[in-house]
């Protein structure tokens, strides 16, 4: 490792945090763009190893990969900055929110800029999901499985048990096309965390980053999921109300970064910067925990046979998923003449150009989403 390789992850997830808008699908595109086209630090195949490995692990995705990707270029230290830099952008922006809604009551009007990021940010994913869909696809049993998981996703169930059914449906056809019964050496010890409490924070703040650093620990799936822990676990008991919970959700959507850092905004609204902290590092904590333990099994799992055909699943069930995402964006976003014109042009532009930064495309459609509105 040297130190122009850690500056090289620190100015790539600083970018990523800043220009980084329209959640895991599109981080995760954007992400493949940079390491993998441009600048080559991982294979195509190693990429969807480091997606597959994500996503069988809770937490916010692309911020586990970020810290993956960060860990593979410049070890430990690439670990800790890649994750510090792709989060605190998001956490920066939205404390500024927090704090202009904790003041005034209100959000800024940003509407008219999202409208045309959105579209944008659909062309970014399709043009990194169509390598990678190439790369998964290695078999006709994985492409039954994908499009399987695809149909599934496209019918609303739950992510996580579409990943890990796609993995285990994957093995049991391995062990059924060759019943010899070889030993296998890739079974290993689920890591368990236990941390203690600290006599630091006074009781309220001990229960505020306790709800938080629980959450990141166990939640699976998109920041939807999160926002309905948080109704259960602050607007039910009062700490939290439902507008400012949705207005939370509302503030995740259109900042860059993580989703999950909608979270400095609620803990901002509980107990201001003190409140935002705590949230903060509570919700992501575990994150970097989980992929320390988890980043050198990921190669041991590829060189394994049994676990290779299990990730080789994980990794089209990902990409099936992610597609699935797209289209449900799509169908939210591509609803006239304006987002439609944004769209096409975006993927033109990512098709045709694709050595362009995907951060010129997201500022485009934003700017042409502002100044469409005023076309009637």
């Amino acid at each position: 490792m040297s130190k122009s390789n850690l500056k090289e992850v620190a100015g790539l997830f600083l970018k990523l945090g800043i220009t980084g808008f329209g959640g895991p699908a599109a981080h995760i595109a954007l992400m493949q763009s940079e390491v993998v086209t441009k600048r080559r630090w991982l294979t195509d195949q190693h990429f969807l190893d480091l997606i597959g490995a994500t996503n069988l692990i809770p937490g916010p995705n692309s911020t586990e990969l970020a810290i993956h990707i960060g860990y593979e270029r410049a070890g430990w230290k690439g670990l800790i900055v890649a994750g510090l830099c792709f989060i605190l952008p998001a956490v920066l922006i939205t404390g500024v929110f927090a704090w202009l809604y904790k003041t005034y009551g209100q959000l800024p009007g940003v509407q008219p800029f999202v409208y045309g990021i959105k579209p944008a940010i659909i062309a970014i994913i399709l043009g990194a999901i169509f390598p990678l869909a190439k790369k998964s696809i290695k078999t006709i049993k994985l492409s039954v499985i994908g499009l399987t998981v695809l149909a599934l996703s496209l019918l609303n169930y739950n992510e996580i048990y579409l990943m890990f059914g796609a993995g285990f449906v994957a093995l049991l056809m391995a062990s059924v096309k060759s019943k010899s019964g070889g030993k296998a050496k890739s079974i290993f010890p689920l890591p368990f965390l236990q941390i203690s409490g600290s006599a630091f924070f006074s009781a309220a703040n001990a229960n505020l980053f306790w709800i938080f650093l629980k959450i990141g620990a166990i939640l699976y799936g998109s920041g939807y999921v999160l926002f309905a822990f948080l109704d259960t676990e602050l607007v039910s008991t009062g700490l939290l109300s439902r507008q400012q919970l949705i207005d939370a959700i509302a503030v995740g959507q259109f900042t860059p970064g993580p989703v999950f850092s909608a979270v400095t905004f609620v803990g901002y609204q509980i107990n201001g910067l003190t409140g935002a902290t705590l949230a903060t590092i509570g919700i992501f904590l575990p994150s970097f925990v989980f992929v320390a333990l988890l980043n050198p099994l990921v190669k041991k799992m590829r060189n394994s046979s049994l676990f290779s055909v299990f990730l080789d699943a994980v990794n089209v069930a990902s990409v099936a998923i992610i597609v699935s995402v797209c289209y449900a964006m799509g169908k939210e976003t591509i609803t006239d003449w304006r987002t439609i014109l944004i769209a096409v042009a975006s993927c033109s532009i990512v098709f045709g150009l694709k050595k362009i930064n995907s951060a010129f495309i997201v500022v485009g459609g934003s700017l042409a989403g502002y100044f469409l509105t005023f076309i009637s």
